[in-house]
């Protein structure tokens, strides 16, 4: 099942537990093995891969025995400058947001908008 923008925070996070459940499997690891080597308690694990919260220091965890930490890196890539805003600020970074309108308070979600 692919995980989008429209699926409710409950049915994502059983979307992620059955993929962790899947690669565990695809290792063949067992839940307690998994859950020994990433230094959490196997109910702990049982709850991630039944879509239950978590919390974040687990995840990590997990997707470091899983193989899967490097794959952080396609979720939230490392922000760069753009090169605009170098050149505009002489060649600093900005360090924090303005107080402006977000892309997301520019065009609110109404329905009809799923498309």
């Amino acid at each position: 099942m692919e995980i989008t923008k429209l699926m409710s925070d409950e049915a994502v996070l059983k979307a992620f537990g059955d993929r962790l459940a899947a690669r565990r499997i695809d290792l063949q690891m067992t839940q307690a093995r998994l859950a020994e080597q990433a230094g959490i308690a196997k109910r702990t694990l049982e709850r991630m891969e039944a879509g239950q919260s978590s919390q974040l220091t687990n995840l990590i965890r997990v997707l470091r025995v899983l193989e899967l930490l490097p794959e952080l890196n396609v979720l939230l890539p490392e922000a760069g400058p753009r090169p605009l805003d170098l050149l505009e600020r002489g060649g600093r970074r900005r360090q924090r947001a303005s107080r402006g309108k977000s892309a997301v308070e520019d065009h609110p979600w109404e329905w009809g908008d799923e498309s």
